[in-house]
């Protein structure tokens, strides 16, 4: 009985000292033959490991069957299902993840031309071969095993997981917008560019030439038969258009002018008047002798001569679309930093304030900044102003203890203009009464910065009082100002600060009076932050206090 209970025991503690652990999942990327097949730990479930140790069920593949590394890879090249098992140890304790991995051979297959081109409109239908119990993925993420190709794109399938070679790339045509224009009698001498361009087309003049535009002149006009054009568009079928174009009168010299650009808000009016015309018709649609264009447009226009025969001509109208120059609202900027204004007004010429002449500008100091771009005969401007921030250096001094009654001063020097104390006020001056801590907190465009300081109150024996103001005008009355204390006070220091931070006054020894000068020149009438700092003699505490005296006259 007794050797039964041991071995009790020995089982109960065994058992008792098995640390159990959750196995460490992993992924995989393809199950093709001959392919790369990747695994993967997520990196959330990387923590924690010491070493690992990949086994990918492959013996046949000798010492490749295994691997250290935290991402494992190997390449299978017999068809086949696999155990892969990732054993795993954190601080020597050991977790097994197996996983089954079945790989295949990838199916050939042909879909037929590699580029097929269908009408606007149409779909074609791609359907995968049919593999028994497999699964389907197509280039959208659609699982089925037929997909309807109604954008334009290259279609591929896996079959399960593995990517089938061949694919097709499916292209679109727009339904051809053939539109010569209204049969025309032009007088001798004119030329007309008929253009019949159109997506994916081939053309048949019938003329003979297979451009997707002619050029008819008088000189090589047939009169006596119409101008055909036959376009091929692919996917869509056969389409034609007709004009008849005969020639008549005399020669008659025409022009609408040069080319011309718009800025923004601009307009141009051209007009068509030229001696003997009786009709016109623009492009636009107006039939009056002018035309008024405010954007982009290739403009043309027929004239009518003496009722017999039309000139025309044509104007290229383009347009400055981009809008003004536009370098951003004022800013601010943190000291150390460069701001990067950009004109980005196109290919043109730039002047900066300084005269520099690039298109984008680097600022780093504060001030206005300005820049006139030129683009052709369009002008623009922009002027913003740039400011700077500092760090923020917020310092509240060393935690200090202070005698009851007294009032300790903190000020938010370094905390800019934004800024709140930790009861959330804005106070300039805080004043403290109580024991705590205090906080400031202060913001800018550079960040922010905190401080704090704990303050603490008890009985003092040894008490300094600080008058809060003298006139030392020599008349002999409160001509200078010192501490008054009682009881023993040592390591005494006495500084006095004007309201830009500079020291006017500093003393070790609390007997000293000031005489409200600096070097020997009388200091003028105004406020003055003081600090002060001594030891206790009866409790051997170190007092910090601060406040103002004001120099009267």
């Amino acid at each position: 009985m007794r050797n039964l209970y041991l071995l009790i025991v020995v089982i109960v503690f065994v058992l008792g000292s098995t640390t159990a652990r959750a196995a460490t999942p992993f992924t995989f990327t393809t199950t093709c033959l001959n392919d790369n097949v990747k695994f993967n730990i997520a990196m959330a479930d990387q923590t924690g490991i010491d070493s690992l140790k990949w086994n990918y069920g492959d013996m046949a593949s000798g010492i490749k069957d295994t691997s250290s590394a935290m991402q494992g890879a190997h390449i299978y090249t017999v068809a086949s299902t696999y155990t892969v098992t990732l054993v795993v140890f954190r601080s020597g304790v050991q977790d097994l993840t197996t996983m089954d991995i079945t790989i295949v051979t990838p199916v050939v297959y042909d879909f037929g031309p590699q580029d097929q081109t269908i009408c606007d409109g149409a779909t074609l239908t791609l359907t995968a071969p049919t593999v028994a119990g497999a699964t389907y993925e197509w280039q959208d993420s659609s699982t089925g095993q037929s997909i309807i190709a109604d954008t334009t794109a290259t279609y591929k399938v896996k079959i399960n997981g593995c990517l089938i070679q061949d694919s097709v790339n499916v292209y679109f045509t727009p339904i051809p917008e053939l539109d010569l224009g209204e049969d025309v009698i032009l007088c001798l001498g004119e030329t007309l560019q008929l253009d019949a361009t159109a997506q994916n087309c081939t053309f048949l003049w019938s003329t003979g030439a297979t451009t997707p535009d002619i050029i008819v002149h008088s000189d090589v006009a047939t009169p006596t038969i119409p101008y055909i054009v036959t376009a091929d568009a692919q996917g869509c079928g056969i389409y034609k258009d007709t004009i008849n174009i005969t020639f008549a009168g005399a020669p008659h010299p025409f022009s609408l002018g040069p080319d011309t650009l718009l800025c923004p808000g601009e307009s141009v009016t051209f007009s068509a008047e030229t001696p003997g015309a009786t009709a016109y018709r623009w492009s636009n649609g107006s039939r009056i002798v002018t035309a008024t264009v405010r954007s982009r447009w290739d403009l043309h226009v027929f004239v009518t001569i003496n009722g017999v025969c039309d000139v025309l001509d044509t104007v290229k109208v383009r347009f400055y679309a981009l809008g003004d120059v536009n370098l951003g609202g004022d800013t601010v900027v943190c000291k150390g930093e460069t701001l990067v204004l950009t004109a980005d007004f196109g290919n043109g010429t730039y002047r900066w304030q300084d005269t520099s002449k690039q298109a984008t500008y680097y600022v780093r100091e504060p001030g206005y900044y300005y820049v006139r771009a030129v683009i052709g005969r369009c002008v623009s401007s922009d002027t913003v102003r740039v400011l700077f921030d500092d760090t923020l250096h917020v310092r509240l001094g060393p935690d200090t203890t202070l005698c009851n009654g007294e009032v300790f001063k903190l000020y938010p020097a370094g905390a800019g203009w934004q800024y709140k104390w930790q009861d959330s006020s804005f106070v300039p001056v805080y004043s403290v009464t109580t024991p705590g801590i205090y906080a400031l907190v202060s913001s800018n465009t550079c960040g922010q910065t905190v401080d704090s300081i704990e303050i603490d109150f008890k009985d003092c024996s040894s008490q300094v009082y600080i008058p809060s103001a003298f006139s030392p005008n020599g008349d002999g009355l409160n001509d200078y100002w010192r501490p008054k204390y009682r009881g023993v006070i040592t390591n005494f220091q006495m500084s006095v600060w004007d309201r830009w931070g500079e020291r006017v006054y500093y003393t070790t020894d609390p007997q000293v009076g000031w005489t409200g000068t600096k070097q020997g020149k009388s200091l003028p009438t105004g406020t003055y932050i003081w600090v002060m700092e001594y030891t206790s003699g009866d409790t051997n505490q170190k007092v910090k206090k601060n406040g103002t005296i004001t120099i009267v006259y």
